[in-house]
């Protein structure tokens, strides 16, 4: 038994920085190329903004933005991979896909006259908070509860990011993430 839940442990670390990985690599593609990729972001209702659907969370506007995002996903990744009961390939392309498809719908489409592309992977670490939280209450797991009382103490304090607010921050893809992430778990454990 020890050695079956080292080895989803081992498995979990190299999903997750497969993950995270590709976030890096792609910065530092565009960081070399001296381009920028966050045309492939979401555009609110946009047909060609759906593209942003596949790639936005991968994108990040800069090395900060990438960093702040990096650590929470892996630790959160990491988490959901460990447990299969979690059901982690599909509940990670459920989230993935729902917040940015929200994010489409619902997301600003202008700011100050400029075209808004949403990027980032934040949408998607709500949604992962939300669905490990709620999972560690329909589950019948006292490890679940464990991972849900940590996630809870660890990352409760984003949710404010879900709020209206002005600025550069989609707090549409933070909504949209959260909403996703609770649907999810209650789809996978309801």
């Amino acid at each position: 038994m020890a050695r079956s839940g080292r080895h989803n442990f081992t498995g979990a670390l190299q999903a997750s920085f497969l993950l995270v990985g590709l976030m890096f690599f792609i910065k530092a593609v565009e960081l070399g190329a001296g381009i920028s990729l966050a045309g492939f972001g979401i555009v609110p209702r946009d047909e060609r903004g759906l593209i942003g659907l596949l790639f936005s969370p991968l994108l990040h506007g800069n090395a900060a933005h990438l960093l702040a995002n990096a650590a929470p996903l892996f630790v959160l990744l990491t988490l959901l991979f460990w447990d299969r009961k979690y059901h982690p390939w599909r509940t990670l392309a459920f989230i993935w896909l729902a917040s940015g498809l929200g994010t489409w719908l619902i997301g600003r489409g202008m700011t100050n006259g400029q075209l808004t592309v949403h990027i980032g992977a934040s949408s998607v670490i709500y949604g992962l908070v939300v669905y490990l939280l709620v999972a560690g209450f329909l589950m019948d797991s006292w490890r679940a509860v464990f991972v849900a009382i940590g996630v809870g103490v660890a990352y409760g304090g984003i949710f404010y990011g879900v709020l209206p607010q002005s600025g550069p921050i989609s707090w549409e893809g933070h909504l949209c993430g959260t909403i996703a992430g609770f649907f999810t778990a209650r789809h996978n454990h309801g």
